[in-house]
Protein backbone atom coordinates (compact mmCIF):
# COMPACT_ATOMS: atom_id res chain seq x y z
CA UNK A 1 0.00 0.00 0.00
CA UNK A 2 1.33 3.62 -0.91
CA UNK A 3 0.45 6.71 1.11
CA UNK A 4 1.19 10.15 -0.03
CA UNK A 5 3.48 12.34 2.14
CA UNK A 6 3.65 16.30 1.81
CA UNK A 7 2.62 19.17 3.58
CA UNK A 8 1.95 23.50 3.55
CA UNK A 9 2.94 24.84 7.16
CA UNK A 10 2.36 28.11 8.34
CA UNK A 11 1.70 30.75 10.82
CA UNK A 12 -0.02 33.71 9.55
CA UNK A 13 -0.33 36.71 11.79
CA UNK A 14 -3.05 38.69 10.50
CA UNK A 15 -2.44 41.96 12.20
CA UNK A 16 1.04 41.80 9.65
CA UNK A 17 0.77 44.58 7.11
CA UNK A 18 3.32 42.14 5.19
CA UNK A 19 2.42 39.50 3.00
CA UNK A 20 3.99 36.14 2.90
CA UNK A 21 4.72 34.62 -1.01
CA UNK A 22 6.41 32.10 -2.82
CA UNK A 23 9.40 33.19 -2.29
CA UNK A 24 9.32 33.02 1.55
CA UNK A 25 8.67 29.38 0.98
CA UNK A 26 11.40 28.78 -1.43
CA UNK A 27 13.76 30.67 1.61
CA UNK A 28 12.28 28.48 3.97
CA UNK A 29 11.68 24.81 2.31
CA UNK A 30 10.07 24.41 -0.78
CA UNK A 31 10.70 20.70 -1.93
CA UNK A 32 9.42 18.49 -4.19
CA UNK A 33 8.71 14.43 -4.71
CA UNK A 34 12.30 13.02 -3.56
CA UNK A 35 13.41 16.43 -2.83
CA UNK A 36 12.09 16.75 0.14
CA UNK A 37 13.19 13.23 1.82
CA UNK A 38 17.14 14.99 2.49
CA UNK A 39 15.60 17.95 3.94
CA UNK A 40 12.42 16.40 6.42
CA UNK A 41 13.79 12.48 6.92
CA UNK A 42 16.08 12.75 9.56
CA UNK A 43 14.34 15.95 11.00
CA UNK A 44 12.83 16.02 14.42
CA UNK A 45 9.70 17.20 12.75
CA UNK A 46 6.82 15.37 11.75
CA UNK A 47 7.44 14.86 8.11
CA UNK A 48 10.21 12.56 9.12
CA UNK A 49 7.73 11.15 11.61
CA UNK A 50 5.60 10.25 8.77
CA UNK A 51 8.19 8.59 6.76
CA UNK A 52 9.70 6.85 9.20
CA UNK A 53 6.56 5.29 10.53
CA UNK A 54 5.09 4.43 6.77
CA UNK A 55 8.35 2.42 6.43
CA UNK A 56 7.96 1.19 9.78
CA UNK A 57 4.33 -0.08 9.41
CA UNK A 58 4.82 -1.58 6.17
CA UNK A 59 3.78 0.52 3.94
CA UNK A 60 5.57 2.54 0.87
CA UNK A 61 5.86 6.16 1.06
CA UNK A 62 5.28 8.39 -2.32
CA UNK A 63 6.88 12.48 -1.70
CA UNK A 64 4.47 14.86 -2.77
CA UNK A 65 5.03 18.53 -1.98
CA UNK A 66 6.57 19.82 1.21
CA UNK A 67 6.12 23.76 1.78
CA UNK A 68 7.43 25.90 4.88
CA UNK A 69 8.07 29.46 5.70
CA UNK A 70 8.95 31.26 8.95
CA UNK A 71 5.69 32.68 10.52
CA UNK A 72 4.77 36.15 8.97
CA UNK A 73 1.89 38.04 7.16
CA UNK A 74 -1.03 36.19 5.40
CA UNK A 75 -0.09 33.88 2.62
CA UNK A 76 -0.89 34.61 -0.61
CA UNK A 77 -4.23 33.02 -2.43
CA UNK A 78 -1.71 32.12 -5.16
CA UNK A 79 1.10 30.24 -2.89
CA UNK A 80 -1.73 28.18 -1.61
CA UNK A 81 -3.20 27.54 -5.08
CA UNK A 82 0.54 26.36 -6.31
CA UNK A 83 1.49 24.21 -3.56
CA UNK A 84 -1.77 22.51 -3.22
CA UNK A 85 -1.97 22.13 -7.02
CA UNK A 86 1.54 20.50 -7.34
CA UNK A 87 0.35 18.00 -4.18
CA UNK A 88 -2.52 17.25 -6.33
CA UNK A 89 -0.70 16.73 -9.72
CA UNK A 90 1.61 14.36 -7.69
CA UNK A 91 -1.87 11.85 -6.86
CA UNK A 92 -2.62 11.73 -9.79
CA UNK A 93 0.89 11.21 -11.18
CA UNK A 94 1.56 7.83 -8.68
CA UNK A 95 -2.19 6.91 -7.19
CA UNK A 96 -1.82 5.98 -3.47
CA UNK A 97 -4.23 4.42 -0.35
CA UNK A 98 -4.00 7.17 1.66
CA UNK A 99 -2.14 10.61 2.89
CA UNK A 100 -0.36 12.07 5.51
CA UNK A 101 -0.41 15.54 5.57
CA UNK A 102 1.54 18.20 7.86
CA UNK A 103 -0.48 20.89 7.85
CA UNK A 104 -0.02 24.32 11.13
CA UNK A 105 -3.48 25.03 11.76
CA UNK A 106 -3.03 28.72 11.76
CA UNK A 107 -2.32 29.64 7.97
CA UNK A 108 -4.54 32.62 6.84
CA UNK A 109 -5.17 34.21 3.11
CA UNK A 110 -6.72 36.74 2.14
CA UNK A 111 -9.49 34.74 0.77
CA UNK A 112 -9.54 31.82 2.60
CA UNK A 113 -9.26 32.48 6.66
CA UNK A 114 -9.33 29.00 7.25
CA UNK A 115 -6.25 28.38 5.05
CA UNK A 116 -5.94 24.73 6.64
CA UNK A 117 -9.50 23.82 6.24
CA UNK A 118 -9.19 24.84 2.34
CA UNK A 119 -6.12 22.97 1.84
CA UNK A 120 -7.82 20.10 3.33
CA UNK A 121 -11.14 20.00 1.26
CA UNK A 122 -9.78 20.72 -2.20
CA UNK A 123 -7.36 17.75 -1.55
CA UNK A 124 -10.04 15.07 -0.09
CA UNK A 125 -12.11 16.50 -3.28
CA UNK A 126 -9.09 14.83 -5.20
CA UNK A 127 -8.49 11.85 -3.16
CA UNK A 128 -12.08 10.96 -2.86
CA UNK A 129 -13.86 9.81 -0.01
CA UNK A 130 -12.76 6.58 0.68
CA UNK A 131 -8.85 7.08 1.05
CA UNK A 132 -8.06 8.23 4.89
CA UNK A 133 -6.66 11.57 4.85
CA UNK A 134 -4.21 12.41 8.36
CA UNK A 135 -3.13 15.72 9.24
CA UNK A 136 -0.63 16.90 12.03
CA UNK A 137 -1.33 20.08 13.28
CA UNK A 138 0.92 23.04 15.49
CA UNK A 139 -0.14 22.90 18.80
CA UNK A 140 -1.03 26.84 18.09
CA UNK A 141 -3.60 25.49 14.95
CA UNK A 142 -7.40 27.47 15.37
CA UNK A 143 -9.05 24.22 14.41
CA UNK A 144 -11.91 24.43 12.41
CA UNK A 145 -15.26 21.99 11.74
CA UNK A 146 -13.85 22.03 8.48
CA UNK A 147 -10.17 20.92 8.89
CA UNK A 148 -12.20 18.15 11.11
CA UNK A 149 -14.68 17.17 8.38
CA UNK A 150 -12.39 16.81 5.43
CA UNK A 151 -9.90 14.91 7.40
CA UNK A 152 -10.33 11.31 9.00
CA UNK A 153 -8.22 12.50 11.58
CA UNK A 154 -6.04 15.32 13.11
CA UNK A 155 -3.13 14.98 15.38
CA UNK A 156 -1.61 17.63 17.06
CA UNK A 157 1.55 18.47 18.92
CA UNK A 158 1.57 18.07 22.49
CA UNK A 159 4.42 20.13 23.74
CA UNK A 160 5.62 23.79 23.88
CA UNK A 161 8.29 24.14 22.80
CA UNK A 162 7.07 21.58 20.64
CA UNK A 163 9.78 18.74 21.06
CA UNK A 164 7.45 16.06 20.16
CA UNK A 165 6.95 16.53 16.58
CA UNK A 166 8.46 13.38 15.15
CA UNK A 167 6.66 11.28 17.60
CA UNK A 168 3.20 12.70 16.99
CA UNK A 169 4.29 12.00 13.25
CA UNK A 170 4.78 8.60 13.83
CA UNK A 171 1.55 8.57 15.67
CA UNK A 172 -0.19 10.00 12.55
CA UNK A 173 1.09 7.37 10.32
CA UNK A 174 0.14 4.22 13.01
CA UNK A 175 -3.50 6.17 12.45
CA UNK A 176 -3.28 6.04 8.60
CA UNK A 177 -2.00 2.31 8.39
CA UNK A 178 -4.65 1.12 10.47
CA UNK A 179 -6.86 3.45 8.89
CA UNK A 180 -5.70 1.16 4.90
CA UNK A 181 -5.87 -1.96 6.35
CA UNK A 182 -9.03 -1.64 7.43
CA UNK A 183 -8.61 -2.27 10.86
CA UNK A 184 -9.66 0.82 12.31
CA UNK A 185 -12.20 3.85 11.08
CA UNK A 186 -10.79 7.43 12.94
CA UNK A 187 -13.68 10.12 13.14
CA UNK A 188 -12.92 13.06 14.81
CA UNK A 189 -14.91 15.91 16.76
CA UNK A 190 -13.45 19.13 17.98
CA UNK A 191 -14.80 21.45 20.83
CA UNK A 192 -13.41 25.23 21.08
CA UNK A 193 -14.47 27.05 24.17
CA UNK A 194 -14.85 30.54 24.10
CA UNK A 195 -11.31 31.76 25.54
CA UNK A 196 -7.79 33.15 24.09
CA UNK A 197 -4.90 31.41 25.68
CA UNK A 198 -2.03 33.77 25.73
CA UNK A 199 1.40 32.13 25.07
CA UNK A 200 2.50 31.79 28.34
CA UNK A 201 -0.40 30.41 29.48
CA UNK A 202 0.19 27.98 26.64
CA UNK A 203 3.51 26.47 28.14
CA UNK A 204 2.96 23.11 28.55
CA UNK A 205 5.43 22.26 31.00
CA UNK A 206 3.39 24.99 33.25
CA UNK A 207 0.59 24.44 35.43
CA UNK A 208 -2.27 24.09 34.61
CA UNK A 209 -1.72 23.47 31.14
CA UNK A 210 0.29 20.58 32.65
CA UNK A 211 -3.03 19.11 34.49
CA UNK A 212 -4.59 19.50 31.31
CA UNK A 213 -2.66 17.66 28.72
CA UNK A 214 -2.34 14.51 31.84
CA UNK A 215 -6.12 14.50 31.55
CA UNK A 216 -5.85 14.24 27.70
CA UNK A 217 -3.57 11.77 27.93
CA UNK A 218 -6.13 9.69 30.15
CA UNK A 219 -8.91 10.48 28.11
CA UNK A 220 -7.30 8.56 24.87
CA UNK A 221 -6.69 5.27 26.85
CA UNK A 222 -10.44 4.75 27.29
CA UNK A 223 -11.51 2.05 24.96
CA UNK A 224 -12.84 3.26 21.50
CA UNK A 225 -10.21 6.01 21.65
CA UNK A 226 -7.42 6.75 19.51
CA UNK A 227 -6.15 10.27 19.79
CA UNK A 228 -6.83 13.15 21.87
CA UNK A 229 -4.78 16.61 20.87
CA UNK A 230 -5.55 19.89 23.53
CA UNK A 231 -4.82 22.58 21.03
CA UNK A 232 -3.45 26.27 22.86
CA UNK A 233 -4.81 27.98 19.31
CA UNK A 234 -2.60 31.44 17.39
CA UNK A 235 -4.23 34.56 19.26
CA UNK A 236 -2.48 36.56 16.50
CA UNK A 237 -5.16 35.07 13.53
CA UNK A 238 -8.36 37.61 13.90
CA UNK A 239 -10.33 34.37 12.35
CA UNK A 240 -13.56 33.30 13.47
CA UNK A 241 -11.67 29.85 14.37
CA UNK A 242 -9.39 31.32 17.12
CA UNK A 243 -8.79 29.85 19.70
CA UNK A 244 -8.10 26.67 21.86
CA UNK A 245 -9.75 23.73 21.23
CA UNK A 246 -9.58 19.67 21.68
CA UNK A 247 -9.54 17.45 19.10
CA UNK A 248 -11.07 13.64 19.87
CA UNK A 249 -10.36 10.94 17.56
CA UNK A 250 -12.79 7.55 18.35
CA UNK A 251 -12.78 4.51 16.37
CA UNK A 252 -16.04 4.68 14.66
CA UNK A 253 -17.93 6.42 17.53
CA UNK A 254 -18.17 9.68 17.08
CA UNK A 255 -20.44 10.41 20.42
CA UNK A 256 -17.27 9.03 22.29
CA UNK A 257 -15.41 11.56 20.30
CA UNK A 258 -17.89 14.26 21.16
CA UNK A 259 -18.14 13.31 24.59
CA UNK A 260 -14.25 13.55 25.44
CA UNK A 261 -13.66 16.89 23.11
CA UNK A 262 -16.58 18.74 24.86
CA UNK A 263 -15.13 17.30 28.68
CA UNK A 264 -12.03 18.65 28.13
CA UNK A 265 -12.83 21.86 26.84
CA UNK A 266 -15.33 22.18 29.81
CA UNK A 267 -12.24 21.88 32.19
CA UNK A 268 -10.23 24.48 29.85
CA UNK A 269 -13.27 26.85 30.64
CA UNK A 270 -13.02 26.04 34.16
CA UNK A 271 -9.70 27.07 34.48
CA UNK A 272 -9.10 29.97 32.27
CA UNK A 273 -8.01 33.02 34.76
CA UNK A 274 -5.10 30.56 36.03
CA UNK A 275 -4.25 30.62 32.15
CA UNK A 276 -4.14 34.80 31.86
CA UNK A 277 -0.62 35.08 32.69
CA UNK A 278 1.14 39.01 32.99
CA UNK A 279 4.66 40.30 33.04
CA UNK A 280 6.89 43.14 33.71
CA UNK A 281 7.58 45.96 31.33
CA UNK A 282 11.23 46.39 29.66
CA UNK A 283 12.54 49.25 31.92
CA UNK A 284 12.09 46.84 34.68
CA UNK A 285 13.05 43.79 33.34
CA UNK A 286 16.59 44.78 32.16
CA UNK A 287 17.00 46.80 35.74
CA UNK A 288 16.02 42.97 37.13
CA UNK A 289 18.36 41.23 34.94
CA UNK A 290 21.21 43.80 35.71
CA UNK A 291 20.85 42.84 39.54
CA UNK A 292 20.88 39.02 39.01
CA UNK A 293 23.25 36.99 40.45
CA UNK A 294 22.29 33.86 38.50
CA UNK A 295 23.80 34.51 34.95
CA UNK A 296 22.91 34.27 32.08
CA UNK A 297 20.15 35.97 32.27
CA UNK A 298 17.32 35.19 29.08
CA UNK A 299 15.09 38.43 28.44
CA UNK A 300 12.61 36.98 26.24
CA UNK A 301 10.71 39.72 24.09
CA UNK A 302 7.27 38.55 23.78
CA UNK A 303 5.83 41.21 21.42
CA UNK A 304 8.42 40.73 19.36
CA UNK A 305 8.42 37.31 18.59
CA UNK A 306 9.84 36.06 15.50
CA UNK A 307 8.41 32.89 16.13
CA UNK A 308 4.36 34.76 15.77
CA UNK A 309 5.36 36.19 12.34
CA UNK A 310 7.29 39.50 13.85
CA UNK A 311 9.71 41.83 11.93
CA UNK A 312 12.51 40.55 14.26
CA UNK A 313 14.14 44.18 14.78
CA UNK A 314 12.48 45.61 17.80
CA UNK A 315 14.82 47.63 19.70
CA UNK A 316 13.33 48.14 23.18
CA UNK A 317 14.99 45.65 25.10
CA UNK A 318 18.64 46.76 22.88
CA UNK A 319 17.62 50.68 23.96
CA UNK A 320 17.13 49.64 27.46
CA UNK A 321 20.47 47.47 27.97
CA UNK A 322 22.18 50.15 26.66
CA UNK A 323 20.57 53.12 28.60
CA UNK A 324 21.31 51.04 31.57
CA UNK A 325 24.55 50.10 31.49
CA UNK A 326 24.38 46.42 30.75
CA UNK A 327 27.22 44.07 30.26
CA UNK A 328 28.23 40.95 28.46
CA UNK A 329 24.65 41.26 26.39
CA UNK A 330 23.65 39.33 23.32
CA UNK A 331 20.93 40.59 21.30
CA UNK A 332 20.21 39.77 17.70
CA UNK A 333 18.46 42.41 15.42
CA UNK A 334 16.90 41.75 12.51
CA UNK A 335 18.47 44.19 9.79
CA UNK A 336 19.89 43.32 6.12
CA UNK A 337 21.17 46.88 5.44
CA UNK A 338 23.06 46.98 8.78
CA UNK A 339 24.30 43.77 7.36
CA UNK A 340 25.59 45.12 3.98
CA UNK A 341 27.20 48.03 5.64
CA UNK A 342 28.66 45.59 8.48
CA UNK A 343 30.38 43.51 5.01
CA UNK A 344 31.16 46.38 3.26
CA UNK A 345 33.56 47.81 5.59
CA UNK A 346 34.74 44.64 6.75
CA UNK A 347 35.69 42.83 10.60
CA UNK A 348 37.75 45.71 12.81
CA UNK A 349 35.98 48.50 11.30
CA UNK A 350 33.72 51.46 13.09
CA UNK A 351 30.27 50.41 13.07
CA UNK A 352 28.15 53.75 13.44
CA UNK A 353 24.25 53.88 12.21
CA UNK A 354 21.07 53.08 13.35
CA UNK A 355 20.08 50.10 13.68
CA UNK A 356 16.59 47.69 13.31
CA UNK A 357 13.23 49.90 14.14
CA UNK A 358 11.88 50.29 11.20
CA UNK A 359 8.62 47.53 12.39
CA UNK A 360 6.63 49.89 13.11
CA UNK A 361 7.14 52.44 16.24
CA UNK A 362 5.62 49.89 18.54
CA UNK A 363 8.79 47.86 18.71
CA UNK A 364 10.69 50.93 19.98
CA UNK A 365 12.34 53.00 16.63
CA UNK A 366 16.00 52.58 15.23
CA UNK A 367 18.57 53.06 17.70
CA UNK A 368 21.70 55.18 16.51
CA UNK A 369 24.87 52.56 17.83
CA UNK A 370 28.23 52.85 17.76
CA UNK A 371 31.10 50.25 17.94
CA UNK A 372 33.47 47.67 15.71
CA UNK A 373 32.86 44.86 13.43
CA UNK A 374 33.78 41.87 15.48
CA UNK A 375 33.08 39.23 12.80
CA UNK A 376 31.19 38.18 9.25
CA UNK A 377 29.23 34.75 8.50
CA UNK A 378 27.59 33.19 6.15
CA UNK A 379 24.58 32.42 8.89
CA UNK A 380 23.76 28.51 8.16
CA UNK A 381 24.30 25.72 10.58
CA UNK A 382 22.97 22.03 11.78
CA UNK A 383 20.70 21.30 14.84
CA UNK A 384 20.87 17.50 15.85
CA UNK A 385 19.07 18.25 18.40
CA UNK A 386 14.84 17.88 19.02
CA UNK A 387 14.39 21.21 19.26
CA UNK A 388 11.15 23.46 18.54
CA UNK A 389 10.26 23.47 15.17
CA UNK A 390 12.16 20.42 14.26
CA UNK A 391 14.55 22.16 12.05
CA UNK A 392 17.94 20.22 11.00
CA UNK A 393 19.06 23.06 8.45
CA UNK A 394 19.07 26.27 9.39
CA UNK A 395 19.67 29.63 7.44
CA UNK A 396 19.93 33.38 9.22
CA UNK A 397 21.68 34.71 5.86
CA UNK A 398 24.68 36.71 5.89
CA UNK A 399 25.02 37.88 9.32
CA UNK A 400 27.52 40.70 11.32
CA UNK A 401 28.31 40.44 14.99
CA UNK A 402 29.07 44.20 15.99
CA UNK A 403 30.69 44.79 19.59
CA UNK A 404 29.22 47.17 21.35
CA UNK A 405 30.57 49.13 24.69
CA UNK A 406 29.63 47.08 27.53
CA UNK A 407 30.35 44.82 25.92
CA UNK A 408 27.26 44.39 23.86
CA UNK A 409 27.49 41.89 21.35
CA UNK A 410 24.87 43.14 18.25
CA UNK A 411 23.56 40.15 16.04
CA UNK A 412 22.56 41.49 13.07
CA UNK A 413 20.95 39.18 10.32
CA UNK A 414 19.21 39.25 7.05
CA UNK A 415 16.57 36.53 7.52
CA UNK A 416 14.16 36.62 10.38
CA UNK A 417 15.19 33.53 12.48
CA UNK A 418 13.18 32.68 15.78
CA UNK A 419 15.71 31.99 18.49
CA UNK A 420 14.82 28.01 18.77
CA UNK A 421 18.40 26.87 18.42
CA UNK A 422 21.76 27.95 19.90
CA UNK A 423 23.57 27.32 17.11
CA UNK A 424 22.54 30.65 16.02
CA UNK A 425 25.04 32.21 18.48
CA UNK A 426 27.66 29.40 18.54
CA UNK A 427 27.78 29.28 14.88
CA UNK A 428 28.99 33.10 15.08
CA UNK A 429 31.91 32.10 18.00
CA UNK A 430 29.15 33.22 21.03
CA UNK A 431 29.96 31.22 24.15
CA UNK A 432 25.61 31.82 24.62
CA UNK A 433 26.18 30.08 28.51
CA UNK A 434 28.75 32.38 29.50
CA UNK A 435 27.11 35.86 28.99
CA UNK A 436 25.11 37.94 31.63
CA UNK A 437 22.77 38.54 29.04
CA UNK A 438 20.75 36.85 26.02
CA UNK A 439 18.12 38.23 24.87
CA UNK A 440 15.29 36.38 22.68
CA UNK A 441 12.63 37.41 20.52
CA UNK A 442 10.31 34.42 21.25
CA UNK A 443 7.51 33.25 24.05
CA UNK A 444 7.67 30.15 25.27
CA UNK A 445 9.36 27.95 21.80
CA UNK A 446 12.97 29.11 22.76
CA UNK A 447 13.09 26.83 26.28
CA UNK A 448 13.98 23.86 24.47
CA UNK A 449 17.69 25.60 23.39
CA UNK A 450 17.85 28.00 26.24
CA UNK A 451 16.16 26.74 29.25
CA UNK A 452 19.55 24.17 29.85
CA UNK A 453 21.91 27.26 29.59
CA UNK A 454 19.53 30.23 31.67
CA UNK A 455 20.61 31.32 35.37
CA UNK A 456 17.50 33.33 35.20
CA UNK A 457 14.69 33.98 32.86
CA UNK A 458 12.45 37.35 32.75
CA UNK A 459 9.15 37.01 30.54
CA UNK A 460 8.76 40.66 29.21
CA UNK A 461 5.60 42.43 28.07
CA UNK A 462 6.71 44.42 25.61
CA UNK A 463 4.42 45.73 22.68
CA UNK A 464 4.07 44.59 19.23
CA UNK A 465 2.64 41.89 16.80
CA UNK A 466 2.41 39.22 19.40
CA UNK A 467 2.19 40.93 22.80
CA UNK A 468 1.36 38.77 25.35
CA UNK A 469 -1.82 40.75 26.72
CA UNK A 470 -4.65 39.83 23.77
CA UNK A 471 -6.38 43.06 25.26
CA UNK A 472 -3.70 45.56 23.51
CA UNK A 473 -5.35 43.98 20.20
CA UNK A 474 -8.43 44.92 17.92
CA UNK A 475 -10.62 41.84 16.82
CA UNK A 476 -12.96 42.32 14.21
CA UNK A 477 -13.73 38.77 13.01
CA UNK A 478 -13.34 36.47 16.20
CA UNK A 479 -16.09 34.92 17.94
CA UNK A 480 -17.28 36.90 20.89
CA UNK A 481 -17.62 37.29 23.56
CA UNK A 482 -14.47 35.85 24.20
CA UNK A 483 -12.52 36.01 27.82
CA UNK A 484 -10.35 37.74 28.81
CA UNK A 485 -10.95 40.49 26.48
CA UNK A 486 -14.86 39.79 27.48
CA UNK A 487 -14.67 39.62 30.96
CA UNK A 488 -18.09 38.24 31.34
CA UNK A 489 -18.49 36.30 28.71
Amino acid sequence: MRIAVGGLMHESNTFSGTATGLDDFRAGSLADGADLLPVWRDAHHEVGGFLEGVSRFGLEAVPTTMAWATPGGPVEDSVLDEVVTRIIDALRRAPVDGLLLALHGAMVTPGHPDADGEVLRRLRAAIGADRPIVASLDYHANVSPAMARHADALVGYQTYPHVDQRERGLIAARVVASAVRGESRPVTEVASPPLIINLLGQETDREPMRSLLGMARQAERRPGMISVSLMAGFPYADVPEMGPSVIAVADGDRGLARAVADELAARMWEIRHELDVRRPEAAEAVRRAIASDRSPVVLVDLGDNIGGGTPGDGTLLLSELIRQGARDAVVVIHDPEAVAEARAIGPGARFERPVGGRGGAEYGGPVSVSGVVRSLHEGTWVEEQARHGGRRLNDQGPTAVVELPGPILLVLNTLRTPPFSLGQLTSLGIDAASRSILVAKAAVAYKAAYGPIAGEIIEVDTPGLTAIDPRRFSYLRIRRPMFPIDPDA
